[in-house]
């Protein structure tokens, strides 16, 4: 089997993917078969080999119901996944993985956006890590018991903190236990704090450079020259609000400008700590209740899409190797650091 990212074999991995949420609202409407007949075309032309699908928790079902919806969410992707015929598998270790790619099938691994389904219990990992899951985002764009979140847009708010003892302690058991941290949505404070308490590579999964679009959602140079220097990488985002903060119809084409990041994220850090988490959100807005309130909209067509990007990267002089590890060698590295 060819290694990822040496320029022989393009295999993506998207390291965000809001799967296992738009699944569990799907099937509770009545749907089946979603990932094979919503997801599996896209991930096919696209050439993606494996996703990482958030469980995210809207904020109506906080706090009660945090720990019952990624419970849900958790069962709908297992059931919807068996109706794959094995074209689509879920992951708990890299061997896993390599046997879906070996058959050819898309591997997906669950990770928390946000903590909250722990609700303060620190043995509640144990279950989740039993039930697959092996990624932990300490927060989404809110404050919970770990920590507090960046919002998207500027917010009234109190005074935001770094890590709360809780969540000192859930970065050590989070390593301890063989699984990885994301901090992406988390504010400043706190990727310094993860920053300090962490022993291994830890992952922005979904987050790009503040220095081009200054949203508190991207990261600072120094936070990316961290991510670098500790074997970690950034996954470039796909939301146009974190893309360019010129308007859109004054825009240029935004998936070339999406390169832009992946070339500041190179120059500062260095090409092995840039990856992709496109989070991709239009695919699912005509399941949310709420849709019509999401005013972002992705760069790209989805995952069926990815072509324009790859050859943004092809134009600015990006040699098969680069591009290949932008789009799923550095992930790979990463998850074999971390998961083993």
């Amino acid at each position: 089997m060819t290694n990822p990212g040496t320029g022989e074999i393009p295999f993506v991995m998207d390291a965000h993917l809001d799967l296992a949420y738009d699944v569990e609202l799907r099937r509770r409407r009545g749907e089946r078969r979603v990932v094979a007949e919503r997801y599996l075309p896209a991930f096919r032309r696209g050439g993606v080999g494996a996703v990482i699908s958030s469980l995210f928790i809207p904020n109506v079902f906080l706090p009660e119901m945090a720990l019952r919806k990624a419970l849900e969410q958790i069962s709908a992707l297992g059931a919807d996944l068996k109706e794959c015929d094995g074209a689509v598998v879920l992951c708990r270790t890299m061997e896993d993985l390599r046997a879906a790619r070996r058959r050819g099938a898309v591997g997906v691994f669950i990770s928390f956006e946000g903590a909250e389904p722990l609700q303060g219990n620190m043995a509640l990992l144990r279950i989740f890590f039993d039930l697959g899951v092996r990624g932990v985002g300490l927060v989404w764009s809110r404050r919970n018991e770990v920590g507090d979140g960046c919002h998207f847009f500027p917010e009234n708010e109190g005074r935001p903190g770094g890590l709360t003892p809780f969540g000192v302690d859930l970065v050590a058991a989070v390593e301890e236990m063989g699984m990885f941290v994301d901090v992406s949505h988390l504010n400043d404070a706190g990727f310094d704090d993860v920053a300090r308490f962490s022993r291994k590579p830890f992952i922005a999964s979904h987050s790009n450079c503040r220095a081009l679009v200054p949203v508190a959602r991207n990261l600072t140079d120094d936070q990316l020259r961290t991510l670098g220097a500790r074997g970690g990488l950034t996954g470039m985002n796909a939301c146009d609000a974190f893309v360019s903060s010129a308007p859109r119809e004054e825009s240029r084409d935004l998936v070339d400008v999406l390169g832009d990041h992946v070339d500041h994220v190179k120059k500062v850090a260095g090409i092995a700590a840039v990856g992709v988490g496109f989070d991709f959100c239009d695919q699912i807005r005509d399941a949310l209740s709420d849709g019509g309130s999401i005013q972002t909209r992705d760069v790209m067509e989805g995952h069926g899409d990815l072509g324009r990007f790859t050859q943004a990267l092809r134009r600015r002089g990006y040699d098969e190797g680069e591009i290949n590890a932008v789009l799923g060698g550095n992930l790979w590295r990463f998850l074999e650091k971390v998961l083993g």
